[in-house]
């Protein structure tokens, strides 16, 4: 209960603050490619419940359908922990790379964390396929709610990709307590503001 009154609150004041960076992004999303100026990405959360992770859309529309088409990024984007950097993703947009490069594109997220299928601090939440990479122990890993920022990703440009970022997941929800929620938050500011690489 502690958890999910910290969740609401902290969520609700982050979307108090940020609500004029987030309508100038979504301003440049609609200049710069068009409509729809979010996109929800289908997650598994906890419990295996499936959900859609929003986001400022910082792809061309039917990115999906590109992927599952075209076999060689699809194996690029599986290689490199179900992910493609900013600079060799052509499914990225301009305005997108650097959305991304920035987290701006990350705050929406903030209403799932208000609607319950996200915690601030957690495991980040995964497509299905990547459950594999958590292999017999994926059901541990489903036992916490997705946060927003979490032990990987508070590691910034030096988080690992699988099988480390599986261990490092799996600890977490294995040991994860307030005061160590309240850690990885702290360490997460500085490596919100430097941002990401394009590499």
């Amino acid at each position: 209960m502690l958890r999910r009154i910290t969740d609401i609150l902290g969520a609700a004041l982050l979307l108090i603050l940020l609500a004029p960076v987030l309508a100038v992004a979504a301003l440049v999303v609609l200049l710069g490619s068009g409509r729809p100026l979010f996109f929800g990405h289908e997650r598994i959360g906890r419990g295996g419940r499936r959900f859609l992770c929003w986001k400022l859309r910082t792809m061309h529309v039917d990115a999906e359908g590109h992927l599952e088409r075209d076999t060689g990024l699809r194996s690029r984007w599986i290689a490199n922990g179900y992910k493609l950097p900013n600079g060799n993703d052509p499914r990225v947009t301009r305005v997108g790379r650097w959305l991304r490069r920035t987290y701006i594109d990350e705050i929406p997220q903030l209403i799932n964390v208000m609607g319950g299928s996200m915690s601030l601090v957690g495991p980040r939440p995964v497509v299905a396929v990547e459950l594999e990479e958590f292999g017999e122990r994926a059901p541990e890993l489903l036992r916490a709610k997705p946060g927003l920022i979490g032990a990987w990703t508070s590691r910034g440009r030096q988080r690992p990709d699988y099988p480390e970022r599986a261990a490092i997941e799996l600890e977490y929800v294995q040991n994860r307590s307030a005061s160590r929620d309240l850690g990885i938050f702290l360490r997460s500011i500085p490596v919100v503001l430097k941002g990401q690489d394009d590499g």
